[in-house]
């Protein structure tokens, strides 16, 4: 049975999607620890980060590193973080988010957001994106 991350990946369920390419996806977290809070996805299901191939973990985090100059653009975060833990989804995947705050890394913090401001955040990171 695939996985909630592979069927939001494969648009079998709705999904905020902001970057896709042959190797990931990135799509907003519907708990979002801060505004613009993104998952970067392989589409390979694979359970642990450190089970996946090395050229596959390096572009998971060229990805990431992308969509974290576009949070701070867009959000005007003093920061990006970055977490990889995978206890939610057993599929491997990287927290990225815009932050001014180091108690934005506590995942017990996350929260829904409403639909229509998830929307409204993938289109500006879209935008962002689609001009670098």
């Amino acid at each position: 049975m695939s996985t909630v991350f592979s069927q939001i990946i494969e648009g079998e369920i709705p999904g905020h999607v902001v970057w896709t390419d042959e190797v990931c996806a990135v799509f907003l977290d519907i708990e979002p620890l801060t505004p613009g809070h993104a998952l970067v996805v392989p589409r390979a299901e694979v359970d642990h980060w450190v089970d996946l191939p090395d050229e596959t973990v390096g572009h998971l985090m060229q990805v990431a590193a992308r969509i974290g100059r576009a949070q701070r653009q867009v959000f005007g975060a003093e920061r990006v973080g970055v977490i990889v833990q995978g206890f939610e989804v057993p599929h491997a995947h990287v927290h990225v988010f815009p932050t001014s705050d180091p108690a934005d890394f506590d995942l017990g913090r996350k929260g829904p957001r409403a639909q229509e401001d998830l929307a409204a955040d993938a289109a500006s990171l879209r935008e962002a994106l689609a001009r670098r």
